[in-house]
């Protein structure tokens, strides 16, 4: 499959994923219907919450996978693909290059359509301490959690991320079924880590709402490149050490990631 084809699949399934999770959290986690307009009392919100969110992170990778992943291996987050070059399921130079800026641009397309769309509500203002559904720590962790706690949780969780997507994806597992797996991961991953992060696990996540919250949590994104890079990179060593085969083929191979 051409590079190009390849990359414009990644950067549509990195714009989902992005649009898809974080306006969930942005437009639906806690909306809450106007009694008054409606005319009568509203005893329970409207909202998705925290499991709605998770929920939805896992559903944009599981849809976009089925719909993609055999075009570009459907990875839509520069940490899978830095893990999937490592355990040598992916090729690296242009290839990565080419991947991580096309999954950036998909990110940032994504933040910038969510922001257009949330600022069409009266009232609206990129203030709070996760605005966008933007990542943090410190004081912009949703539980206040500090620095190294969200640096171990992001690279904990990436790094069986990452062994979740190269185990249901090997070639001697049941391929069909690897974007229910991957995606039900992801939606744990969510539960697990909306408190602490608001999660990331996925530095193009992270960087595209940052762009447009801008201060503190732009200059807080450092730590969504690194931890989730750092598990998936410390993923790929070991299953590839542990469990990986000793021949690895090029393109096909590309078609078994998602």
């Amino acid at each position: 499959m051409p590079l190009m084809k390849r990359c414009f699949a990644e950067f549509f399934g990195t714009f989902w994923l992005v649009f898809g999770g974080c306006g969930s959290a942005v437009l639906a986690a806690a909306y809450t219907a106007d009694a008054a307009r409606i005319g009568e009392s509203t005893s329970f919100p409207l909202g998705i919450g925290l499991v709605g969110v998770s929920l939805a992170f896992g559903l944009t990778v599981l849809t976009m996978a089925f719909a993609v992943g055999g075009i570009s291996g459907g990875h839509f987050n520069p940490a899978v693909s830095f893990g999937l070059f490592v355990a040598k399921r992916f090729r690296g130079g242009t290839d990565l290059l080419a991947y991580i800026v096309s999954q950036v641009l998909g990110a940032i397309a994504a933040a910038g359509t969510l922001y257009i769309v949330a600022s069409g509500k009266p009232g609206f203002a990129l203030t709070g301490s996760n605005p966008l559904a933007t990542n943090g720590f410190g004081a912009h962790s949703p539980g206040g959690y500090s620095l190294g706690a969200c640096f171990l949780i992001e690279v904990l969780l990436t790094f069986f991320f990452l062994l979740i997507i190269l185990g249901s994806t090997d070639r001697r597992a049941a391929g069909s079924f690897a974007p229910l797996s991957i995606g039900f991961a992801l939606t744990l991953i969510h539960l697990i880590s909306i408190p602490i992060t608001n999660t990331s696990v996925n530095p193009a996540r992270s960087l595209g709402p940052a762009i447009f919250a801008g201060g503190e949590l732009l200059g807080q994104v450092w730590l969504f490149w690194v931890a989730p890079i750092l598990g998936a990179v410390i993923a790929g060593y070991v299953y590839l050490a542990l469990f990986g085969e000793s021949t690895v083929s090029e393109p096909e191979r590309m078609r078994e990631t998602v």
